[in-house]
């Protein structure tokens, strides 16, 4: 018997015969004998509508008052996933984060989760109960209910298969798992049976929607098999044929004698371009630049310093579009170094490959550039790790830079393919 947590999210959960759905899936797997946690989202739509009916209120809404709005959602969820599972015959009892309770810190609407207490989940698991624990909540030490921020069920679900010691955690999607890339750009794009925690970090922290960061660095730290897998199908779908089914996110280990070179093409188009030019090529600049952009709290993704001309040079990096305006207000008023020009653009987009076979590989780079070259792309900026490599183009170039790129590398095909290839 094997102890699994299930993660559904609103879409999921969007609807009373979508509940019913899932308590028809839930109950398969606890017949078939598995100890059974569910973690689900609010109804889809649910904490939007919430949070808009602060906004009507209050322009400036206190965040303590907006996560004990936000958390009625998933309390709402939960109880009535709770009552669909009695009605299947299954005994089952919701819980609130607090009643958990998952401890967090004290950082409404973003809060991090500190510590979860297990024993009365375990209690019930022991009494054939499917337990029900409400996603994206919790309660700091001075009782007061905090939210982990958007997509913070996926961490909730993660986070309780850790505390619990999970043989694994099943995130269901309305999606059949991880592919090479969006199906809706690469119509050949395949889904992947399997990838690593680093592959899936760097996916998602380049723009893959399918996974929330923060759960995934959850997975990677606590070594939490996750498997994304589809809610759409069928619910009485064999349960031997659905756990296999999906994307397995697993440790490196278990993938080095059957890695691919490349996995797969993250895209992002919320960039923007912030290029300071005629800065004194000096120590210190960088810094000068840089510092006032973080005091904002303003993340600044890829950054290049171009070569000195008569002891000036041109610094470049970029950061999310909703955030150029305000970075380059605060550059004008608070820089320090005596500058020419302040130049921005939000025509870009950021292309990447990613791969674990990418830093055992020599050449993946100059094959992507060539790849891009071939086809009158230019690049604009360069940034890498061991497993990836992400150039900044023009945003028109976008879906042909990610088609040419996954043809290059065979992301449509099985087998690997080399880089002479």
């Amino acid at each position: 018997m094997s102890l699994i947590v299930h993660k559904y999210g609103g879409t999921s959960m969007g609807s009373i015969e979508r509940i019913q759905n899932v308590a028809k899936r839930v109950a398969k797997w606890h017949r078939a004998g598995h100890q059974v946690v569910v973690v689900p989202s609010a109804m889809a739509g649910e904490t939007n509508r919430l949070l808009g009916l602060a906004a009507e209120i209050s322009e400036t809404p206190d965040r303590r008052e907006l996560d004990m709005l936000a958390a009625t959602g998933e309390q709402a969820s939960s109880a009535l996933l709770a009552l669909a599972l009695q009605a299947e015959g299954v005994a089952a009892r919701s819980y609130t984060g607090w009643q958990v309770p998952v401890i967090t810190d004290s950082a409404y609407t973003k809060a991090r989760i500190k510590s979860i207490d297990g024993t009365r989940i375990m209690h019930d698991l022991d009494q054939n109960k499917v337990v029900i624990v409400t996603g994206f909540q919790g309660i700091d030490e001075q009782g007061h209910i905090t939210t982990l921020g958007r997509g913070g069920s996926d961490t909730s679900a993660v986070a309780i298969a850790a505390a619990l010691k999970a043989d694994e955690c099943l995130i269901f999607t309305d999606v059949d798992g991880v592919y090479t890339t969006d199906p809706r750009v690469e119509p050949k794009a395949r889904r992947l049976d399997k990838i690593s925690f680093e592959e899936m970090l760097e996916m998602a922290s380049l723009g893959s929607k399918v996974l929330q960061i923060r759960s995934v660095e959850f997975a990677g730290k606590y070594n939490v098999p996750l498997r994304v897998l589809s809610s759409l199908t069928a619910p009485d779908i064999p349960v031997e044929q659905e756990r296999v089914s999906g994307t397995l996110i697993t440790i490196e280990e278990q993938l080095k004698m059957e890695a691919a070179i490349v996995s797969g093409i993250a895209f992002s188009r919320d960039e923007a371009k912030i290029t300071v030019l005629g800065v004194p090529d000096t120590p210190g600049v960088a810094f000068s630049i840089l510092e006032p952009i973080a005091k904002a709290n303003i993340d600044v993704d890829m950054i290049i310093q171009n070569q000195s001309v008569d002891g000036t040079t041109d610094f470049s990096f970029t950061v999310k579009r909703q955030d150029r305006q305000q970075a380059v207000q605060i550059l004008d008023k608070e820089l320090k170094v005596n500058t020419k020009t302040i130049l921005s653009e939000e025509n870009a987009c950021k292309v990447s490959i990613v791969g674990i076979g990418m830093h055992s590989h020599a050449g993946v780079a100059s094959k992507m550039f060539k790849t891009l070259a071939d086809e009158g792309v230019n690049i604009q900026m360069i940034s890498t790790s061991e497993i990836k490599t992400s150039v900044l183009i023009e945003d028109k170039y976008m879906e042909l830079a990610v088609r040419a790129l996954h043809n290059a590398f065979g992301l449509d095909k099985e087998d690997v393919v080399s880089i002479e290839d």
